[in-house]
């Protein structure tokens, strides 16, 4: 078994190999002065098990395109089997026909994947639970469910909690944790005027004098996240926190995180969390290096992926 990093997420990487005790593989991932990307593998790999570890997030089409190549390059170097462990899928968003004459772009990046040579995919907690039948080889989809119930455990010491779904779609994620922590559960009942605003309309279920717990799979311009904040907070909830596994946080997220009424953010290393997000003080990130690298090394070693959600 080897482990080769691209550039998305490198400080994701070496802590994956260093749970693993493993060494990254020698290579070298570069962009010519034109933006084409170039892949060069510096030791033998012929008959190995490599692991590549890419997130496709922000720059996306760069972040896949290197993820390509670098699956190309190990296929034209007898790898026995290449798995891309991918932590954050991009385009997932895209799982369906929003309107006519739109594309399904998650279908599309799983037939390049596959092109590309790759013999298997692992991700995290997947925007859409379907887009592993957009593969036709095997998909492994972790869920950061057990690192979120740890670390409520650890960090909230009250029997009155409440998990917080932020729309219908999550709330099978949402009602798993609640179940864990033996939370009672409410759903935010939105509607999306625009691709990106979103509208509270109505909470659904008790919160008043209660802590809320937001869970999700991920946040990217943060608006949602805030207004469901503050429609709770004027509901009677007495403090609101949220964990979400993916913090895309693009544009001025960070910005609305800092001045909205969310008491913390948690968020996964699953993309590689930049300066201006690191400098916000009610965001916290914690790490699913451990998790990744249990279930790599049980595909590794031909053993269940399932069992670590037992």
């Amino acid at each position: 078994m080897k482990l080769l990093a691209c550039n998305s997420n490198k400080l994701l990487a070496q802590e994956i190999a260093k749970y693993l005790s493993l060494k990254l593989v020698d290579a070298e991932v570069k962009t010519f002065a034109d933006h084409e990307i170039f892949v060069e593998i510096k030791e033998n790999v012929r008959g190995e098990d490599i692991f590549v570890i890419q997130s496709t997030s922000y720059p996306a089409n760069d972040n896949i395109m290197e993820l390509l190549i670098a699956i190309d390059a190990l296929r034209r170097a007898s790898a026995k089997r290449i798995t891309a462990v991918i932590p954050y899928f991009g385009y997932a968003r895209q799982d369906r026909k929003v309107a006519p004459r739109t594309p399904i772009s998650a279908k599309l990046v799983a037939n390049l994947l596959t092109s590309a040579g790759v013999d298997r995919v692992l991700t995290l907690d997947l925007h859409a639970g379907q887009i592993q039948g957009f593969f036709d080889i095997p998909v492994d989809n972790l869920y950061s469910a057990p690192v979120f119930v740890s670390d409520i455990k650890q960090n909230f010491h009250n029997d009155n909690l409440v998990v917080v779904s932020p729309d219908v779609g999550g709330l099978v994620r949402a009602r798993a944790i609640a179940k864990k922590i033996n939370a009672d559960l409410a759903i935010v009942d939105k509607r999306r005027p625009v691709a990106g605003v979103s509208e509270v309309m109505n909470i659904i279920g008790e919160v008043e004098n209660r802590e809320c717990i937001i869970v999700d799979d991920m946040v990217d311009s943060g608006g949602t996240l805030c207004n469901a904040a503050e429609a709770l907070l004027e509901r009677g909830a007495r403090s609101v926190h949220a964990y979400i596994t993916h913090g895309v946080l693009s544009g001025k997220a960070h910005e609305k995180i800092a001045n909205s009424k969310l008491k913390n953010l948690v968020i996964t290393n699953s993309i590689q969390p930049n300066e201006q997000n690191l400098a916000v003080k009610n965001i916290r990130i914690i790490n699913i290096a451990s998790l990744l690298g249990q279930a790599i090394n049980n595909i590794a070693q031909e053993k269940s992926v399932s069992t670590l959600f037992d």
